[in-house]
């Protein structure tokens, strides 16, 4: 994932975890495989399998991509386009986000990625390893896509993920090359596990459809026992979230990724009542004003230091989250270049996320040798 694009998901990140959500009951029907995700489908059929992507981007609506996965070797279904057609297990990948490389790590396909894009973003050092040992290339990301040496590199399938509909601009133009590409939504998950269970879609790709689910089950159980343990805490923490970017707050609403982390973690997010399909801008001046009724703060932007919260706003130094310096941030594990594992083993591991939240807001609950893993106490 490009800097770029974290810094939008950073933004818009807008739950069958502990808690099922509203589904849509034609939805739910047609599925199989996916028991939790609301963004793809997976059918098995009689000689392929049916992979559909639904709203892969923000603010899609009613729009839904078929791809039909044929083991190699075998004859196409009857009627389909072969430029639905991905073959599988595929060979070689060009993966456009830090995302998609944990789970490909994950599923231990990781020699299969052809190039990548925004490799500075790379925390894992085996990947990052794998990256400068066999010289794979970074083919850049949207308008500075290098549609070229993707044609070089003739791969198998370019993954990417869709900001806004400007998207399909730049995947027609390599569709019109010959080049296969699949777009992939998991950062529009709005809970945690739904996220963790594209796994499956890498499984599927890789024909370790077994071993993909096997490893979702268990993360789904590790989440879950996360949750009992702040299930029955009568104290509920009020949590606010972010920083201001010239001078507009964009506030995750309530029906969103990290709401519902916080909620599962025993937090009362302070905008948990508000529902939107993006994230909402609000004035500096709004937010502050229910900032003041907040215990903790997380996820302070990028922010390493009180100090570098400070020189956005003085005024923050009055905030009693502030004071009683309660202001924490998933910075623990990045590097020098930018990588931060939050959006790597974060997404494969939803609940090393949860847990970290769990350990702030109820720091009773759990034993005093227990750690922080993606979040760090801002000094």
């Amino acid at each position: 994932m490009t800097r770029a694009g974290i810094i939008f998901i950073v933004i818009c990140l807008i739950s069958t975890c502990c808690n099922t959500g509203n589904k849509n009951a034609a939805v739910v029907e047609r599925r199989s495989i996916v028991t939790c995700a609301e963004r793809f489908l997976i059918e098995k059929k009689d000689g392929f399998t049916l992979l559909r992507i639904i709203n892969p981007w923000q603010g899609a609506g009613n729009i839904e991509m078929s791809y039909y996965l044929v083991r190699r070797g075998s004859d196409l279904p009857a009627g389909t386009d072969s430029s639905d057609v991905i073959f599988v297990p595929v060979r070689k990948v060009v993966c456009m986000s830090v995302t998609h490389l944990a789970m490909i790590s994950a599923l231990d396909e990781i020699n299969s990625v052809a190039a990548v894009s925004g490799s500075g973003l790379i925390y894992s050092e085996s990947t990052r390893s794998y990256i400068e040992k066999n010289n794979i290339p970074d083919v850049g990301y949207e308008a500075g896509l290098n549609n070229e040496l993707i044609l070089k590199i003739s791969p198998d399938l370019v993954m990417m993920y869709g900001i806004g509909g400007e998207s399909t601009g730049y995947a027609e133009k390599l569709k019109e090359l010959g080049i296969k590409v699949l777009f992939n939504a998991d950062y529009l998950e709005n809970e945690p596990v739904a996220k963790a269970e594209w796994i499956k879609l890498f499984g599927a790709l890789y024909c370790k459809e077994m071993l993909a689910d096997s490893l979702f089950r268990a993360e789904k159980q590790e989440y879950e026992a996360v949750c009992r343990i702040t299930e029955n805490s009568n104290n509920h923490p009020k949590v606010m979230l972010g920083l201001p970017f010239r001078d507009t707050w964009y506030i995750s609403p309530g029906n969103s990724y990290v709401s519902r982390l916080i909620s599962d973690a025993g937090g009362d997010y302070l905008w948990k009542d508000s529902k939107a399909s993006v994230a909402m801008p609000l004035a500096h001046e709004n937010v502050y004003s229910h900032a003041l009724n907040a215990d903790y703060w997380l996820n302070p932007g990028t922010a390493f230091s009180r100090s570098e919260i400070l020189s956005v706003d003085p005024r923050f130094a009055d905030l009693p989250c502030f004071i009683d310096n309660n202001v924490f941030n998933n910075t623990k594990r990045t590097n020098p270049t930018g990588g931060n594992d939050y959006w790597e083993e974060g997404a494969v591991h939803p609940h090393l996320i949860l847990r970290d939240i769990a350990m702030i807001l109820h720091p009773e609950l759990f034993g005093d040798d227990d750690e922080l893993y993606f979040y760090r106490k801002l000094e």
